[in-house]
């Protein structure tokens, strides 16, 4: 394998060409406009901008994508995560242009995309499951007497689903027939099919998740767990490894689960399996058939390399690493850096990043695709970056994140920043006594009337950026403390504001 092109964008297209770049193999970047001055494009070794903006006429053309395989001699691809990674069409037709997939099989995609599906393949094995249904429920009738035998609270979710849409809680019977027909409305437009199904809603869970890793010659390993129960609009903004509340005897057997998942499709390659945990049982909740955003925390425990990994699985070579060679060194945090408002329900916010300042130290380690003086665009995710910590345990990785934050300075969007050391520093989340529910429990209903005080030092500190933006000093004039000794985090989300 001598080139991979990276059919995906920003923090994660500059993350695996890094990894290629170390293992001798050149790298192809594929670009929308809005993305031409993007860091991964000029970090690549060949670069060719494939279309407008919008997704649909760039990072999902995959006629373009493959013509720009054959057209620089392409090996391989590889596709991140999203966009076309979990596309068991677009799998399929690299392998037939006999460019190498890195990733699972065509097959098992399809398998693990489908939510019924992969209930079904997992039920050969001796692996708990949430009570509910085993196909689609197509009526209503059929739903209310399912709700009956499984009980309420139940979940009404799409079998094509993810991310939370087409998913939702019923409490009552009264209230199935409408949800029901809100959740497969919301699954058609998503999605295109409007399969549900129904399972029992696990009231207070925590999300746990397993990397696994699985060669051509039949190895599958697990590399422990990921702690991603900090959510928003069900999609995750923290993430830990490992979790607090696992006991080795606990994660030995999700571990075991996990590769028993695995092999339920055949899988190959780098894969994560999800489940819920409730504090006794764990639940089989699902399998992302790619790469996942939270990866950097295992690869800071385990000292692997997991994209190496999958490029050399690609390959045909055997895993570099046996089960009993793992063991997990250390504690790691990893919290995603959006351009949203956490103030307003987390509402998507672009802008231009008037001033943009990374953190360092030991233990730090940031994942983006931005640059000071860049747009952030309104055409794709809006996640900056990914800020990770790792340190001997998890109190020290905390304060370890905090002043991380601290040094992150953000100007020009609002970010998720705030939100992230607000969790950080909640009793909550130090204790390791929190679950799914903590943005509900915690941050909406937290006390936002600010004393006086405190109130005329916003106002100040709005003022002094005000000031400094107009005069346009350079970010390095932002001192670390301000005369009184607090934070400078205070005065950077005053800038934010």
């Amino acid at each position: 394998m001598k080139k991979i092109l990276v059919a995906n964008r920003g923090e994660i297209a500059l993350r695996i060409m890094r990894s290629a770049r170390e293992m001798g193999i050149k790298t192809v970047a594929v670009y929308s406009e809005a993305d031409r001055n993007s860091p991964h494009v000029r970090y690549a070794d060949e670069a060719m901008c494939i279309g407008p903006p919008e997704s649909a006429q760039s990072y999902l053309n995959e006629k373009k994508i493959l013509a720009v395989c054959v057209e620089l001699k392409v090996d391989a691809i590889h596709p991140g995560y999203g966009f076309l990674s979990e596309n068991a069409s677009f799998a399929r037709k690299v392998s037939r242009a006999g460019i190498t997939f890195i990733g699972p099989s065509a097959r098992s995609i399809e398998i693990m995309g489908n939510k019924l599906a992969a209930k079904e393949a997992v039920a050969k094995y001796d692996i708990p499951m949430v009570p509910g249904t085993a196909k689609a429920v197509k009526n209503v009738a059929t739903a209310k007497k399912k709700g009956k035998e499984i009980g309420y609270p139940l979940l009404i979710k799409a079998a094509a689903g993810g991310g939370g849409k087409g998913m939702r809680i019923v409490k009552k019977e009264k209230e199935l027939e409408e949800q029901m027909k809100m959740a497969i409305s919301e699954a058609i437009s998503a999605f295109g099919d409007g399969s549900v199904f129904i399972e029992r809603y696990v009231t207070s869970p925590r999300h746990i998740e397993i990397q696994i890793l699985a060669d051509k010659h039949g190895n599958t390993i697990h590399l422990f767990e990921r702690e991603c129960s900090i959510q928003r609009r069900h999609q995750k903004v923290i993430e830990e490894a490992p979790s607090t509340v696992l006991s080795d005897e606990m994660r030995d057997a999700m571990g075991k689960a996990a590769i028993e998942v695995a092999k339920s499709c055949k899988y190959v390659g780098a894969g994560t399996v999800e489940f819920l945990y409730d504090g006794k049982q764990y639940y089989f909740l699902e399998m992302n058939t790619r790469l996942q955003v939270e990866h950097p925390v295992t690869e800071m425990i385990t000292g692997l390399d997991l994209v190496k990994e999958q490029i050399n699985i690609a390959q045909g070579k055997k895993l570099s690493v046996k089960q009993e060679d793992l063991k997990i060194n250390g504690h790691a945090l990893e919290v995603r850096v959006y351009a949203e408002d956490p103030e307003n329900n987390f509402l998507p916010d672009v802008g231009n990043l008037s001033i943009y300042k990374r953190p360092g130290g030991i233990g730090v380690r940031v994942d983006d695709g931005y640059e000071q003086g860049m747009d952030i665009p309104i055409y794709y995710d809006p996640m900056i970056s990914k800020l990770i910590v790792h340190a001997k345990d998890r109190k020290t990785a905390i304060a370890r994140m905090i002043r991380a934050i601290d040094e992150y300075t953000i100007v020009g969007v609002k970010t998720t920043l705030s939100f992230c050391r607000f969790v950080l520093n909640h009793k909550s989340f130090t204790s390791g006594k929190f679950d799914t529910h903590f943005v509900s429990d915690y941050f909406d209903t937290r006390d936002k009337k600010s004393s006086g005080a405190d109130k005329d030092e916003r106002i100040l500190a709005a003022a002094l950026a005000a000031l400094i933006v107009h005069k346009n000093k350079s970010a390095k004039k932002l001192k670390t403390t301000s005369s009184n000794g607090r934070s400078k985090w205070r005065y950077n989300r005053a800038l934010e504001q």
